[in-house]
């Protein structure tokens, strides 16, 4: 009997989405929308596939669970599992690539342009009166920047950041774009592809689109920061740990950095004392670019075919130790 355990659903399927073809791959199936690190192992105890999103598969807790053979993450980026070592004991990790690339694209540009117009923040003046009160027929209380001819820089050219650069170009900018050891999305599409010194000294916004990994932790600081444009604008949808969160609040509020539009942070909600929710001209989302229903059903059947694949002995999207978007 084929026994596959579900650790956090609520941030997949809160109950809009069906989970019958996943479902329909096994005998026995158990869902919890949320699971804390102490009832891990009792829950997950029995089962031979185990699926996650966020909730950590440390490797004392693999060490816990001798029936487990597979895990899926129901998600693109794994940081929550180390596939080496998940591989040292004969597990498959299977991740859910590209089933996000239209969602979290948009929402890189949604963050982008909030940042240069201020719309939530003129919907707002308008309701406060402050649009009434003022003596001409216009008002803002920020600038608004135009994007046209602006240069998008976007770190990490996977189908993410290849479906951000097309809709930058849509809009007017000019796209460069930094890949380091994966190749970009579309090889005929290397027009655009700079060294990474280019593209940190000369781009007006950066997209971060890398997974996080030891050697990207941390890969927005104070010293890249240093080399950056004046008034460059840094938008993240991928994760907060990419960014020492101390060095980029320094830099906005020194105005070194424009703004910052981030829908991740390393805590997730963040702790009272981050010191981003206190920079100036920072916008922070709760990590939801992933989340419309369409992009959320097509997690859900490819999560579906990568049970069945794995266990027809044919599995597919198996993450290596070093893999990307």
């Amino acid at each position: 009997m084929t026994n596959l355990v579900i650790l956090d659903s609520s941030t997949v399927n809160p109950g809009d989405l069906s989970w019958d073809p996943i479902k329909n791959t096994v005998d026995k199936i158990a869902i919890f929308d949320r699971t804390p690190e102490e009832l891990v192992i009792e829950r997950a105890k029995d089962a031979e596939l185990v699926m996650l999103k966020h909730t950590a598969l440390g490797n004392d807790l693999i060490d816990k669970l001798p029936k487990l053979r597979y895990i899926g993450i129901l998600t693109t980026g794994y940081d929550v599992v180390d596939v080496s070592y998940a591989g040292e004991k004969n597990i498959t990790v299977t991740n859910i690539p590209e089933y996000s690339r239209e969602a979290v694209a948009q929402y890189a540009i949604a963050l982008l342009l909030e940042v240069c117009s201020h719309v939530g923040h003129h919907d707002d003046v308008v309701r406060t009166d402050k649009w009434r009160k003022h003596p001409d027929w216009t008002h803002w209380d920020f600038p608004i920047i135009e994007l046209d001819k602006k240069i998008m820089g976007i770190i990490g050219y996977g189908a993410i950041g290849h479906t951000t650069g097309q809709i930058c170009k849509a809009i007017g900018m000019k796209v460069v774009a930094f890949n380091s050891d994966f190749p970009p999305y579309d090889e005929n599409d290397l027009g655009d592809i700079v060294s990474f010194d280019e593209l940190i000294t000369t781009s007006d916004v950066i997209s971060l689109h890398v997974p996080l990994t030891s050697e990207t932790e941390g890969y927005i600081n104070k010293d890249l920061i240093a080399r950056m444009k004046d008034r460059v604008i840094i938008i993240n949808t991928a994760r907060g740990g990419l960014i020492v969160e101390r060095d980029l609040a320094d830099a906005l509020n020194s105005g070194k950095v424009y703004a910052a539009g981030l829908d991740v942070l390393i805590d997730e909600p963040p702790r009272p004392d981050n010191p981003l929710l206190s920079a100036k001209n920072c916008v922070i989302t709760p990590h939801l670019a992933f989340s419309p229903m369409e992009a959320r059903k097509r997690l859900i059947d490819i999560a579906a075919e990568n049970v069945r694949r794995f266990l027809a002995g044919t599995p597919q999207n198996v993450i290596k130790p070093y893999d990307a978007d």
